[in-house]
């Protein structure tokens, strides 16, 4: 099915199903234990065998020798593999560095061996016998010493401008220019990086916590130097991933190696501190921001320039990209600057670009406000805009950002908030709020399904999406049950299977509306197919109950379909809207602080998102995505920060008790509204996407309400009380 012109009504318009708050259907199977992830899928296979991987001590390099000698004679060792033993392997697309190092080494825990033996206690035991010679090189580990060095690069396309934005800049009646700084953070998704690996003869069967079933098809084949349709990737289920397991990784690629080598099923899983080094990150970032306005608070000028580090080949943290669309203004400059750095690989975290971009741009926002004397929410309002600034010939499909400003600022209760900082107080509290908006594109993916409907009136629905604990399973079987006419305990949803047709996966906030999309096109097919096999007029037809009628003619699903049933399979492909129109979410985030003003203890005391994305599939499990993602905010605001190591080349704090994330007593009550809307321009579905849009703001709330509270102003990230402690009004 080819959407390439706005949808007109369809059946989900009925909104029987889709739209409700409906439970999780896979809710009982992980609150009782029975959801199989990677590592558990132990009725898949017998005999399985345990690898343990070794990682590189040293961040640049070359690996002068390995003697697994005293490892080989170890208790229960099967085999080790290393890049010598291995045979020829390739490098995925998606990958940067080798997912099997040496002899040259990219980066500190590269990963340079495995080794497989009949329990994880003696694979462990084992590795630590492997002894390495390496020759050190120098690297380059600080992003601020290399910030000179760094390249305009094409990922952020390089600088981009519109109008004279440096001869506007330098006439506006008000100015600002400040610089703000975001740390490398992790994932920190609770299941580690997992795989399982089994070979039946060249045919590899890979159980893995991977978040895009065909992009990791492709790599394993391509690193292993097999053909695509020799691999099978399985991924019923993903505990927790933020674009961590977007793409292949070492334990996926070391489970297939290993278990060629030992002639029998391997499973890995990745230490912790394998997570933080081995795997990727969100890279750091040094951003300017440069705002003019005039005395009523019109932007007439908006430059931002951000510099980020990765490894050679990797791509830059896009950070201006909101920036580029997010408020008016007719000069415009923005530009992305990529580093050579020899850390562990910088890739996609959730909501890539934005969440960092937005950490500084809407402080920058704040205090431009200030500097007017105008209210900041008020700011933000003046300069709306409501097609592409850049291009103003292509409108935005829906823009609600304003009514999402002034209803949070209502339901808040912002006409309370102090203008002067630091003069409200709780006791030995100061208290203050602060606002950031949000901003994420709506991008979308060719995604396909396969629907089957049988004698019994059941439908399943089989795509290699995937669920990430986002809630895929119920909003595909909303939709599929929605399109047949179906309660939605009729419908059997099977996800993650390569074997199953190609869907747009979990990531970039794509996933919920291109795979409902696709499972609508199929549906569309199915319900033709049926309206075929009893002679109805399919353009006529009514879906509902469990039966197709036309008029007074009637017949259950089971009976219009035969003993043998129907199976329909098709995929949404979209054109050129997103060409025409702009396609994004939007979101106003409203918090409430209290800083201790003696200690500079911070604890956030309230938070209310506002968003706008479309038409909401499933209430229930899309708020639970907007507060897990203000939550994962709080974080970035306060707490996350990836410690560099500049002699070494590592992360120091690499695992959940050094990495500080937030837990159930960091977090108060969190409202979220969501505006009655739908995009006919997005998708059949009408909706939009909502999982990144969540957090996008969230953290320049949270510092602006620490600075509304203290007066104190921090650009450097986290805001951790050591940086307000010096700086705090005297204490009465």
């Amino acid at each position: 099915m080819k959407f390439d012109t706005p949808a007109t009504t369809n059946p989900i318009d009925q909104l029987k199903i889709v739209g409700k708050p409906i439970d999780r259907i896979d809710g009982p199977l992980k609150t009782t234990g029975q959801a199989p992830y990677a590592y558990e899928q132990n009725q898949e296979v017998s005999g399985v065998a345990y690898g343990y991987v070794v990682g590189s001590t040293i961040a640049k390099g070359r690996i002068i020798s390995i003697d697994t000698e005293a490892a080989r004679a170890a208790s229960g060792v099967i085999s080790i593999v290393t890049a010598e033993t291995a045979g020829p392997l390739g490098l995925g697309s998606m990958n940067t560095a080798k997912l099997l190092g040496g002899p040259e080494i990219d980066h500190y825990h590269q990963a340079i061996a495995v080794v497989v033996a009949e329990t994880f206690e003696q694979a462990r035991a084992a590795a630590q016998k492997v002894k390495v010679r390496y020759a050190k090189a120098v690297g380059k580990f600080d992003l601020v010493a290399e910030r000179a060095n760094a390249k305009l690069t094409n990922e952020g396309r390089g600088e981009r401008l519109t109008g004279d934005f440096r001869t506007a800049y330098a006439a506006a009646p008000h100015q600002l220019d400040e610089v703000y700084r975001t740390p490398d953070q992790a994932h920190a998704m609770m299941e580690p990086h997992a795989s399982m690996a089994k070979w039946e003869g060249d045919k590899l069967t890979l159980w893995t916590a991977n978040q895009m079933i065909d992009w990791g098809r492709g790599d394993v084949a391509k690193t292993l130097g097999i053909p695509k349709a020799s691999v099978r990737l399985i991924s019923p289920y993903i505990g927790g991933g933020f674009g961590g397991k977007l793409f292949v990784r070492s334990d996926a690629v070391l489970a297939a190696l290993g278990a060629r080598a030992a002639k029998r099923p391997v499973k890995i899983a990745l230490p912790r501190a394998f997570i933080f080094n081995n795997t990727t990150h969100r890279p750091a970032t040094i951003q300017r921001i440069r705002i003019g306005c005039t005395p009523d608070g019109k932007i007439t000028a908006i430059g931002h320039e951000t510099w980020s580090g990765n490894l050679p080949g990797g791509k830059p943290e896009n950070a201006t990209q909101q920036t580029q669309f997010m408020y008016a203004g007719p000069n415009r400059m923005t530009a992305t600057r990529l580093a050579v750095l020899d850390l562990p690989e910088g890739n996609a975290m959730r909501a890539p670009g934005e969440a960092p971009g937005l950490m500084a741009l809407e402080i920058a926002m704040d205090e431009m406000a200030e500097k007017l004397g105008i209210d900041p929410v008020e700011f933000r309002i003046i300069n709306d805009v409501q097609v592409d600034p850049n291009a103003p010939e292509r409108p935005y499909s829906q823009r609600q950002l304003i009514k999402c400003l002034r209803d949070g600022a209502a339901h808040f209760g912002w006409s309370k908030r102090s203008a002067v900082p630091g003069k409200s107080r709780d006791g030995r509290w100061l208290v203050g709020m602060g606002v950031g908006a949000g901003y994420r594109g709506n991008p979308v993916a060719k995604s396909a399904a396969r629907v089957r409907l049988d004698a019994a009136g059941k439908v399943t629905v089989e795509t290699d999406m995937t669920d990430i604990g986002t809630g895929s399973y119920t909003i595909i079987a909303q939709t599929a049950a929605e399109m047949m006419g179906v309660p939605i305990d009729k419908v059997i949803v099977r996800l993650g299977d390569s074997d199953f047709p190609v869907s747009a996966g979990s990531g970039g906030q794509w996933g919920a509306n291109s795979s409902t999309s696709g499972v609508y096109a199929a549906c569309v097919k199915l319900r033709e197919a049926v309206c075929k096999a009893v002679g109805f007029d399919a353009s006529k037809a009514q879906f509902a109950d469990g039966r197709v009628a036309v008029g007074k003619k009637s017949l259950s699903l089971g009976e219009a379909v035969g003993p043998k049933g129907l199976v329909a399979e098709d995929a949404i492909e979209f054109g050129d809207l997103s060409k025409k129109y702009l396609q994004s979410t939007f979101a106003a985030h409203f918090v409430e602080v209290g800083v201790d003003a003696a200690t500079a203890e911070i604890r956030v005391r309230r938070m209310l998102a506002v968003c706008a994305a479309g038409r909401i599939i499933n209430p229930k499990s899309a708020r639970s995505q907007v507060i897990g993602a203000m939550t994962m905010g709080v974080g970035g605001a306060i707490m996350e920060e990836l410690a560099v190591d500049t002699r070494h080349g590592f992360f120091v704090n690499h695992d959940l008790a050094g990495y500080e994330v937030p837990v159930h007593g960091d977090i108060p009550h969190q409202d979220v509204i969501f505006l009655d809307e739908e995009d006919p321009i997005s998708s059949p579905m009408k909706a939009r996407g909502i999982g990144e849009l969540g957090l996008c703001g969230v953290s320049a709330a949270i510092a602006n309400a620490i600075y509304n509270a203290t007066g104190v102003r921090v650009r450097d990230y986290p805001l951790t009380l050591d940086k307000l402690i010096t700086h705090l009004p005297s204490f009465a």
